[in-house]
């Protein structure tokens, strides 16, 4: 294997720590890219001394982009924001910065680029995140045509926000609302997706200029995910379905809260199933046998439980 410097945007995310740690298990020099370096420090144990570079770079910032990318062999763009706050909007982000991106790869004769959207990207629709996801393949498309679009559902893992989320909520309230219960969603390890991501980084010949939608092994509605969650960490709970004229109010009443539990973007999101599209092209490409929800979850879900460790399954359920 020859051995390269990648460089990666947004490496000190969820997501990204599994892929600079696969990276650098595999013998490459990392560069991570990020707004604010000293925030990224809990990578550098990841590899040996000296093979995990932080770097300090903005996406909406193409001058800070190209010092970023000069000298790599390939590059993964990670970066993405669920909600708008301050600088930090869809279109500023997703397009531009995946714009900025894409063009310094080019420039710097990079070989690989990877691109991280999102099952649902759509340039029409209604809700910024996935417009602006299209809009920003598309941006990616034209400013490097060999780059490679990976588009996952939604991820889970210790550190997520999904699962841990849902299983704080239900700890906390005495009646557990649901929205948008009968959407469905294909959740997806973040292990199998930054797997792909580094095969895809270091083989442009086999994977370039092609988009794949990577998903775990199992469709779930809403309410069965936060029924398994509930099950999981024994809370007998009552899990109550949200009309979806009132989630649109309390949507728009939380959403200006800092760290909002739901925005109204968020719910024109959950609207539609995040599903891969029928016919496209997932992990089994990258000869990857997906990893269930079942098989990971239960081990970081279980310090939810009302004993943490020494609760047992079977025994009777609390409030609490």
């Amino acid at each position: 294997m020859a051995y390269g410097l990648y460089t990666v945007f947004g490496g000190s995310g969820f997501l990204g720590r599994y892929v600079v740690q696969r990276l650098a298990a595999q013998g490459h020099r990392v560069r991570v890219a990020v707004r604010e370096p000293y925030l990224a420090a809990f990578l550098k144990p990841l590899g040996h001394i000296g093979q995990i570079q932080l770097v300090q770079a903005n996406v909406r910032d193409p001058q800070s982009v190209a010092r970023a990318v000069a000298g790599s062999t390939g590059v993964i763009n990670l970066v993405g924001i669920l909600a708008e706050a301050g600088a930090q909007k869809f279109d500023a982000v997703h397009v531009d910065g995946a714009a900025n991106i894409a063009r310094a790869a080019r420039e710097a004769g990079v070989r690989s680029l990877v691109h991280i959207s999102a099952i649902g990207a759509d340039t029409q629709s209604k809700a910024g995140y996935a417009r602006s996801k299209g809009l920003g393949e598309s941006a990616v498309r034209e400013a490097f045509p060999g780059a490679t679009i990976l588009r996952p559902s939604v991820l889970f893992g210790p550190e997520d926000g999904f699962l841990n989320r849902f299983a704080g909520l239900i700890k906390m309230l005495p009646v557990v609302p649901v929205v948008c219960g009968a959407t469905k969603f294909q959740p997806v390890y973040v292990g199998d997706v930054a797997e792909a991501a580094v095969a895809a980084v270091c083989d442009p010949e086999r994977y370039a200029g092609q988009t794949f939608e990577l998903a775990g092994p199992r469709v779930m509605t809403m309410r069965e995910i936060m029924t398994y969650v509930r099950d999981e960490i024994l809370c007998k709970k009552d899990l109550v379905n949200v009309p979806d004229a009132l989630a649109k109010v309390q949507a728009k009443l939380l959403g200006i809260l800092p760290n909002a539990p739901i925005t109204t973007d968020q719910l024109l999101m959950l609207q539609k199933d995040n599903v891969p599209a029928a016919g496209s092209h997932g992990l089994e490409a990258f000869g990857i046998t997906p990893v269930s929800i079942e098989a990971i979850a239960p081990s970081y879900l279980v310090r939810y439980r009302p004993k943490g460790r020494f609760s047992q399954p079977d025994a009777t359920a609390t409030n609490g």
